[in-house]
C-alpha cells in the first residue's frame, strides 16, 4: 500500500487536499497539531471513500525535533507523495512582530520543511512516481509589505524546492519536487497571521480563492510535469510554471 502525507492537514487547504487525494483513492497519513479536527476529517473521510485508508498523527511541527520523531515514526509505511503544507503567516512591521511568534514560524516554515523534504529525498528520490510538493505562496516570490518575514520564510521555501527540482532533474532521479504558491485563500490564515479570532474574507480581501479550488489547483500541479503552480496575483488565475528563479549548475 502506498501513502500520501499532509502535513497541516485539519483545515484549510491542507484538510481540503487530503478529500481530494482521498477521492482519488489515495491512501493518506495526516498530521497537525489538533487532534479533533484530524478525527473530523478522518470520520468524513470512511463516509465518503471507505476504501482509502486514513492514518493520522497529532504533531506540533514548529518543533523541530518533532519532523525528524514524525518522519521516523512511518518508516513502517511505503509513502508515494510527500506534501508539506503546514505552516503559517504573520502580518506586522519588522520593528513590532512578536518574536516569539516568529521565531515558531521559522521553525515551521523552514527547518520543519527542510528536515522533511531532506529525509524525504534521501529515502525516496529514486523511486518512480514520488513527487514531493511543498506550499509556498505568492509572497514567496513577490515581498508584501507588512508581511516581510512571513514572506522571506516563503521565499526560502520557493527556492529551496526549485532548486531541489534542479538538482534531482541533473542526478536523473524519477522524483518531482514542486512548488504550489497561491494568494490570497479562504482558510484560518488571516486569523492567525493578525492574531484575532474571527477573519471575513468577503468584503475584506478583494480577491480570494477558496480552500477546495486551491485543493484542486494542487492536483493539478500534481497531475502535470510543470515545477512551479502559482496564482497569478493579478488576475487570480492558476498558472503552470516551469522553474521561476535563477539556477547556475556547478561545474565541479
Amino acid at each position: 500500500m502506498k501513502y500520501t502525507v499532509v502535513t497541516g492537514a485539519s483545515s484549510g487547504i491542507g484538510y481540503e487536499t487530503a478529500l481530494a487525494f482521498a477521492a482519488r483513492g489515495k491512501n493518506l497519513i495526516l498530521a497537525a497539531r489538533r487532534q479533533e479536527q484530524l478525527e473530523e476529517l478522518k470520520s468524513e473521510i470512511a463516509r465518503t471513500h471507505p476504501d482509502v485508508d486514513v492514518v493520522i498523527v497529532t504533531i506540533d511541527l514548529s518543533v523541530a525535533e518533532n519532523a525528524y520523531k514524525l518522519y521516523e515514526s512511518l518508516q513502517g509505511f511505503q509513502i508515494e507523495t510527500w506534501i508539506n503544507n503546514a505552516g503559517f503567516g504573520n502580518f506586522a512591521s519588522v520593528a513590532n512582530q512578536d518574536l516569539n511568534k516568529i521565531t515558531a514560524m521559522l521553525h515551521l516554515n523552514i527547518e520543519a520543511l527542510t528536515i522533511l523534504s531532506s529525509l524525504f529525498v534521501r529515502d525516496y528520490s529514486n523511486v518512480e512516481g514520488t513527487q514531493l510538493i511543498n506550499v509556498s505562496s505568492g509572497g514567496g516570490y513577490t515581498i508584501v509589505g507588512n508581511a516581510i518575514t512571513y514572506c522571506a520564510t516563503k521565499f526560502y521555501v520557493s527556492a529551496f524546492t526549485e532548486g531541489l527540482s534542479h538538482e534531482l532533474k541533473s542526478q536523473g532521479a524519477p522524483m518531482q519536487a514542486k512548488v504550489l504558491a497561491p494568494a490570497a485563500t479562504e482558510t484560518e490564515f488571516a486569523k492567525r497571521s493578525f492574531d484575532v479570532t474571527e477573519f471575513e474574507y468577503h468584503g475584506t480581501v478583494p480577491k480570494f480563492h477558496t480552500a477546495k479550488e486551491m485543493a484542486h489547483f494542487m492536483l493539478d500541479l500534481y497531475d502535470s510535469n510543470s515545477v512551479v503552480g502559482i496564482v497569478n496575483g493579478l488576475t487570480y488565475e492558476f498558472e503552470l510554471r516551469d522553474t521561476i528563479y535563477n539556477y547556475i549548475e556547478r561545474t565541479r
